[in-house]
């Protein structure tokens, strides 16, 4: 371990100081600080303590910088808190994340190894030195294309047995973030991993346009200490901005460039040799369709334990898959639609306490809850009878909007979620039948719900009855 390394730790224990929360404000707060110093930037810190130790992520990058002696500008619990998070560790690639305000967890060093690259790029670097065997772009290969192409060439050489993509996960405690847990088996490529490599996908290919201070385009991207407070940050729309700028075509081509990398690289060429042009085609389309299909065009679902969902009361009712129905509701009270994780997450305890106190019901009644704030709140889930529109709880999933849409609509971004993204993603899940049927809460029970003019919206979605 590096000797300024093993003095900060030794701080933190000898001090009993716990560590900075790890937020993305936190790591912003290291930014400006390197940043005003004039030191080494993080991008480049990062690499020094290990972010970039991967075969194809040195063969772009090349050798990483020394690391330095001494980084006046961090505290000791700045830079220990760094190395927690930046010291490799492939078998929990998560390790590396934080809190972003909007609710996601963010890897760290994907992002910053697309940051360097669109830093480089503005520059006028050429690229990766000597030239790769393929086309390939330094922006994809760093942040998101060595990952999948590795998560999915090991799965094709075990038979497909494993997981490859996901899962989500949770922190101890959102308002001071230490721990992070999967929600399911490991991947190579678990969300906050995904979630990293679009935002450095996103950030890189801006940077490459011009240089600009990275702190302030962190802070404007995640909307840290301004912004998050009215409305969504940009952040919130990785999923349907890395979509516009990167088709499935395109990360099948990276993909494949990435794999035919990785077959000249001493560290991975065994792992290619009996893998045909065929096969590698292969593995590269099913890596991309599937990773733009969990990743880019299914939304986002913040699980129960990140909004903090009490336990269900008793013991919960599985369905029979697939459903055949959809309810769409809307709550009602809350009146207001919630824009940002804080105010979803409030709202999402609000009526689970109606719902179990006043009610009596065992849990919040809706499968899922649509925010305003460009994610979907986790309910009852895909798998549990939920409480939301009596008499065809069993038969189908109760989505419900945050807000009363009497009389308004709710946003365009909120109506296109549920329209465009869950709905076919539970298709293609096998959690809804293809022919599935559509109704408003009011066509079954006698309700209001889900108001007049949101009610009318739906009458022109697909499978609407």
């Amino acid at each position: 371990m590096l000797p300024w390394l093993v003095v900060a730790l030794g701080l933190c224990a000898q001090l009993g100081t716990a560590l900075p929360p790890r937020r993305m404000d936190t790591v912003l707060q290291m930014v400006e600080a390197l940043e005003a110093a004039e030191e080494l930037s993080l991008p480049e810190l990062a690499r020094a303590l290990g972010s970039c130790s991967t075969p194809g992520c040195l063969a772009v990058l090349g050798d990483p910088p020394a690391a330095p002696p001494d980084l006046p500008a961090l505290s000791p619990e700045q830079r220990a808190l760094l190395t927690h998070l930046l010291r490799p560790d492939p078998a929990v690639p998560e390790r590396g994340a934080v809190l972003a305000p909007d609710g996601s967890t963010v890897a760290l060093a994907p992002l910053l190894a697309g940051v360097e690259v669109g830093l480089r790029m503005a520059g006028g670097w050429p690229g990766p030195t000597p030239e790769p065997p393929a086309a390939l772009d330094a922006l994809y290969a760093v942040t998101l294309t060595e990952a999948l192409g590795m998560a999915f060439l090991l799965a094709h050489a075990h038979n497909h047995s494993g997981a490859t993509l996901g899962p989500s996960g949770c922190w101890d405690d959102v308002e001071n973030p230490q721990n992070f847990t999967l929600l399911g088996p490991p991947s190579p490529v678990p969300e906050a991993v995904a979630n990293g490599a679009l935002d450095g996908v996103l950030l890189g290919a801006r940077l490459a346009k011009g240089p600009v201070p990275l702190a302030p385009l962190l802070r404007s991207y995640y909307g840290t200490d301004n912004g998050t407070a009215s409305g969504r940050p940009p952040s919130s729309y990785r999923r349907r901005d890395f979509g516009a700028l990167t088709g499935l075509k395109k990360l099948e081509e990276e993909v494949v460039a990435m794999l035919r990398l990785l077959r000249v690289l001493p560290p991975t060429r065994g792992l290619l040799e009996d893998v045909g042009e065929e096969e590698e085609g292969a593995i590269a389309r099913r890596a991309a369709r599937d990773f733009m299909e969990t990743f880019v065009e299914c939304p986002a679902i913040v699980p129960r334990c990140m909004w903090g969902a009490r336990p269900y009361r008793g013991t919960p009712k599985p369905l029979s898959l697939p459903l055949g129905s959809v309810y769409i509701h809307h709550t009602f009270v809350p009146s207001a639609p919630c824009r940002t994780f804080a105010a979803c997450a409030r709202a999402m305890r609000s009526m689970q306490r109606f719902h179990q106190d006043t009610r009596g019901w065992d849990d919040i009644g809706y499968s899922f809850v649509v925010g305003s704030d460009g994610y979907l709140y986790q309910g009852r889930g895909w798998h549990w009878v939920g409480a939301h529109t009596r008499g065809h709880n069993t038969k189908g999933y109760g989505v419900g909007y945050v807000g009363n849409f009497s009389a308004t609509l709710p946003d365009p971004d909120a109506i296109a979620l549920v329209r465009d993204s869950l709905l076919p993603c539970a298709v293609r899940a096998g959690r809804l039948r293809h022919d599935y049927a559509l109704r408003g809460h009011r066509q079954v029970v006698n309700t209001s719900c889900p108001g007049d003019s949101l009610f009318q919206e739906i009458r022109t979605w697909r499978g609407f009855q």
